[in-house]
């Protein structure tokens, strides 16, 4: 969608309803009016900007990168699962430092081995 052509459109509105607002109002009372106008219109654009954007996403799909670079994947993983890595964050938390120092001595080499 082109923006200066919105913008455009969205200002011909305003002052067509400034136009079309009473003239026998106080000149604070317009320019409340119309102060009323230009929200609404920012909010209806805001409004089908964000429906733009949803639909977008929900026509990506969810799906796990099996190409590209580790934090890649692993940010796609906690996207995918966020219960099983808050499941995991809790458990480092619980296990310690000093065990999960440990721990990762033990696993990260046998990680490796199973890469090659």
């Amino acid at each position: 969608m082109n923006t200066s052509t919105t913008s455009v459109a969205n200002a011909d509105s305003v002052k067509a309803k400034a136009a079309a607002l009473d003239v026998s109002l106080p000149e604070t009372h317009r320019a409340v009016l119309l102060r009323i106008a230009t929200q609404r219109e920012r909010l209806l654009a805001r409004r089908s900007a964000r429906a733009q954007a949803l639909a977008l996403q929900s026509q990506q799909s969810a799906h796990m990168p099996t190409s590209g670079a580790l934090p890649e994947r692993l940010v796609a993983f906690a996207r995918l699962h966020p219960v099983a890595v808050a499941v995991a964050a809790v458990a480092a938390v619980a296990v310690g430092p000093r065990r999960l120092i440990r721990w990762s001595g033990i696993v990260l080499p046998l990680l490796a081995r199973f890469r090659r």
